[in-house]
């Protein structure tokens, strides 16, 4: 999601209500792109930070604080010297640019009232925050931009500042009825984009949720729109616009599962099935939990790079050396043609004459005439003990390529679940066990440490839910897991799902007596579809049966069991108003 124009009107409402006509108490700059400004307004001392990342550019109040240079930079210093106890007498947003304007208010060395600007611009690469006195003359900013670097705008200490208009796009908040009707609608483009490519502030995702509300497809040509369907997406439009006038948001984030996939400020009606949301008392909440949940899902998958890596590369090699095994017994179905040639040259070879190329015979096995070829060098008792040793060398080959087979066929599984585990791994000691498992299989190379030999200390622990009905769920998030979920923690009576005939976790529901809710089942299920390789799919298959008739061949790979007699159930991968615990 776009830190967009709509987003930060919501947070220029917030900062508002906290900061307006209070004063700022401290400016620091713990990063070269960032400002960490700490006032006191209405509601008590507040943390603003304000980043110019080029790949995230940010803006809210934040609880945490942030270790700052012993020695501060120079733009940090003109701060502090200029507006180090300033009072905030304005804050705005122009038009609805991605532009936060902060008006300040201090004395100078003489006593005299003086006025300064601090300007945070979020636009993505371009990002800055730029300090302007009353004259709107830029005295410094965070990232200088010479003529060099940009040929639209300098942004450097004596230099006019003004907002870069490089689209030439409309204030939304102003636009007509007629100019919308005009500028939008008669674009020869996806509606869609003809919105946020005509509007200051909204995002694609923005876009898209006002067709969705409009009940319109966003890729439709703009110009192809009937005239129902324009006036509802006007509605729609002037609707969300009357709210940002108002200030009447609902800070919002969507989950697929556990993963945040999308924020805003408005509640989306274009994610149905398979999602959920969730509600924040304010932006700046909103902000920090989806960056911070991003960010562990991120680093995560940082850190399972280099596993992953030696899991797909171990794949790839199985598969192809099974594909190879598989054609190598294709094969050897020639085997038993020889068997009976063998037979059918020592029955009836005894009339042949001396450099025959070949013979007919009645197969006396389906009565049919075959022509069996002969090498015409050898006697008929040499042709046959050469069939005869094809056959034998063929089953042979048959007999090792079935054990092989097995194992191979045995190793991609084994691997497959690995790569679901890391799939789920949420957290690092997630990775610290499947990497124990790579290092105890060989494809990881074990370092020892003080104690040769011993495996790592892992905390990683099973997912826990909660069922509608109040039951407690597990689900094992690697294949140790999965084993000490069902043959250690579990008990006969328990309930054990697991998708059928794919990698996924085992999960366990507590019961004491065996019986269970329906809406229990059905819920267990659905975890088990959604931490399987099924889950994306809409349905998966689940086998489902008391934990006493799962078991565990003696020497097989963790996580791996064997049942005879289960249940089964259709299962959709999706796991909203499932409470998790941990």
């Amino acid at each position: 999601m776009a830190f967009d124009g709509i987003t930060i009107a919501a947070m220029v409402s917030e900062l508002n209500k906290n900061l307006s006509g209070g004063r700022i108490n401290k400016i620091a700059q713990p990063e070269s792109d960032e400002l960490l400004i700490t006032g006191k307004g209405a509601n008590g001392q507040k943390r603003l930070l304000l980043s110019a990342s080029a790949s995230l550019p940010l803006i809210y109040f934040t609880g945490k604080n942030r270790i700052s240079p012993l020695t501060a930079p120079n733009f940090c210093m003109l701060l502090r010297k200029h507006i180090g106890s300033a009072r905030i007498t304005a804050i705005r947003q122009p038009e609805l640019e991605r532009v936060v304007e902060f008006e300040l208010e201090h004395l100078n060395e003489l006593g005299d009232v003086c006025h300064k600007v601090l300007i945070m611009e979020l636009m993505g690469k371009h990002s800055n925050i730029i300090f302007c006195d009353d004259q709107n003359m830029i005295l410094d900013s965070i990232k200088h931009v010479s003529c060099n670097v940009s040929s639209v705008r300098e942004v450097l200490p004596g230099r006019p500042y003004f907002i870069p208009h490089t689209q030439d796009k409309l204030d939304p908040l102003t636009i007509s009825k007629e100019d919308f009707m005009e500028k939008v609608c008669g674009k020869s483009t996806a509606i869609s984009k003809a919105l946020y490519q005509t509007l200051t502030g909204l995002s694609p995702v923005m876009a898209q949720e006002l067709c969705y509300r409009a009940s319109i497809d966003g890729n439709d040509e703009a110009t192809a729109l009937e005239e129902n369907a324009r006036e509802k997406l006007y509605q729609e439009f002037s609707g969300m616009m009357e709210q940002i006038r108002r200030e009447e948001f609902t800070p919002v984030i969507v989950y697929k599962g556990d993963e945040p996939v999308e924020y805003g400020v408005f509640p989306f009606a274009q994610y149905g099935e398979g999602f959920s949301s969730q509600t924040y008392e304010s932006v700046s909440e909103m902000l920090e939990t989806y960056y911070a949940s991003r960010d562990v899902i991120t680093r995560i998958r940082q850190k399972s790079a280099d596993l992953r890596k030696i899991v797909q590369t171990a794949l790839d090699r199985n598969r192809k050396k099974l594909s190879i095994q598989q054609k190598q017994m294709k094969d050897t179905e020639k085997k038993d043609k020889y068997k009976i040639y063998g037979e059918l040259i020592n029955a009836y070879g005894y009339g042949l004459e001396e450099g025959c190329k070949s013979f007919k015979a009645v197969n006396y096995y389906n009565g049919e005439e075959i022509t069996i070829p002969l090498d015409p060098t050898l006697t008929p008792q040499e042709n046959s003990k050469k069939y005869f040793d094809r056959y034998g060398k063929l089953k042979r080959t048959q007999e090792a390529l079935e054990v092989q087979i097995a194992d191979t066929a045995s190793e991609i599984e084994h691997l497959e679940s690995i790569s679901n585990a890391l799939d789920i791994a949420t957290e690092e000691s997630d990775l610290s066990q499947i990497k124990e498992e790579l290092m105890e299989y060989g494809y990881v190379k074990r370092h020892y440490g003080n104690k040769k030999g011993a495996k790592m200390q892992v905390k990683s622990k099973p997912f826990h839910y909660v069922s509608s009905d109040g039951y407690d769920i597990y689900v094992g998030k690697n294949n140790y897991q999965n084993d000490e979920l069902t043959f250690k923690f579990a008990t006969g009576n328990d309930w054990w799902f697991h998708a059928k005939k794919m990698p996924g976790s085992h999960v366990v529901v507590k019961t004491k007596d065996g019986t269970l809710p329906d809406r229990t089942f059905e819920e267990a299920g659905n975890l088990a579809a959604y931490y399987s390789k099924g889950r994306t799919a809409p349905k998966v298959e689940i086998d489902y049966l008391q934990k006493k008739n799962v078991k565990k061949p003696a020497g097989a790979k963790p996580g791996f069991v064997v049942y005879y007699t289960n249940y089964s159930l259709m299962a959709s991968p999706d796991i909203t108003g499932i409470e998790q615990l941990s």
